[in-house]
């Protein structure tokens, strides 16, 4: 684990310490997913905050006037002691962390099933529910639609692959096939 990934999950933990006193797990999640998909659409705004020529008290100042109306209090206070302790690059990192501990604490799972057309409701609750069985808890699905793909699925759940597409069986048989 990177020395980032760690720093990252100990502001995470006390971030979600914080929103969980508040019944507020669910809500700073959205937050946070919020804010990193900001900061993934503006990369001229992401380098003024991770430039080393700006104070930080600039920073967090650019921080509240853009997420003020936004975001809790405690989303907002996190943000800024980020940039007071010189730790903005770790945002991206800090919200992928707290969605970890908010699912494991909520009993979820974050799915990503990649597929070669976009999934209907129908076959997204069907997936969710028969991964839900192999793993214990309730899955909520993000559909990646992959063109690469010729048939099936891949799941991704946290560090791990369940691939049924097309072309990994066709891996698979060749394999088998290879070692006969």
């Amino acid at each position: 684990m990177s020395k980032e990934t760690i720093v990252a999950k100990r502001y995470a933990k006390a971030l979600f310490e914080v929103a969980r006193e508040r019944g507020r797990i669910a809500e700073v999640e959205q937050e946070l997913g919020a804010i990193a998909d900001a900061l993934n659409g503006n990369p001229e705004y992401v380098k003024l905050l991770e430039h080393p020529n700006i104070s930080a008290e600039d920073k967090a100042a650019m921080l509240k006037q853009v997420f003020a109306a936004k975001v809790s209090e405690e989303v907002l206070n996190t943000l800024q002691l980020l940039v007071q302790r010189g730790r903005e690059s770790i945002l991206r990192e800090l919200v992928s962390q707290y969605s970890q501990i908010a699912n494991d604490a909520l009993g979820q799972a974050q799915a990503k099933v990649y597929t070669p057309l976009p999934l209907t409701e129908v076959e997204s609750n069907q997936i969710a529910v028969a991964f839900g069985q192999v793993t214990g808890k309730r899955i909520r699905i993000e559909n990646v639609v992959d063109r690469n793909l010729l048939g099936g699925l891949q799941v991704r759940i946290g560090d791990r692959m369940y691939d049924g597409s097309l072309s990994g069986k066709l891996k698979r048989i060749e394999k088998s096939l290879n070692q006969a």
